[in-house]
């Protein structure tokens, strides 16, 4: 046996942070675009544009600026606000699965 655990952050009782999205983050900052991060992810532009506006309207903050394409093309690049909330994000992540097996071998290892 072995334990499963999955954490998320929500806000007014709506998911706001999750692992993927935060990885759809920062996809979008190592592609420098959202489309780049949504085929990265393996799921539709549409979606992906979906999960960030939803995050941005329940966060109320802007998490990306987009540059529409021009000669130099176009970009996505991540707010200050979204580089916060993934560093926020991945220390609260940091040591939670190490803590959820120590635990479930305390418990069922007795």
């Amino acid at each position: 046996m072995e334990p499963r655990s999955k954490f998320w952050i929500e806000k007014d009782g709506e998911l706001v942070l999750s692992d993927w999205r935060v990885d759809l983050l920062e996809a979008i900052e190592e592609t420098g675009s959202l489309s780049g991060a949504a085929e990265r992810l393996g799921v539709h532009y549409r979606r992906a544009w979906g999960k960030i506006k939803e995050m941005e309207e329940r966060l109320r903050v802007t998490l990306i600026v987009t540059q529409s394409g021009g000669v130099d093309g176009g970009g996505t690049q991540l707010t200050p606000q979204a580089q916060d909330y993934i560093r926020k994000y991945r220390k609260f992540r940091a040591g939670l699965r190490e803590l959820v097996d120590r635990r479930f071998k305390e418990t069922f290892e007795e």
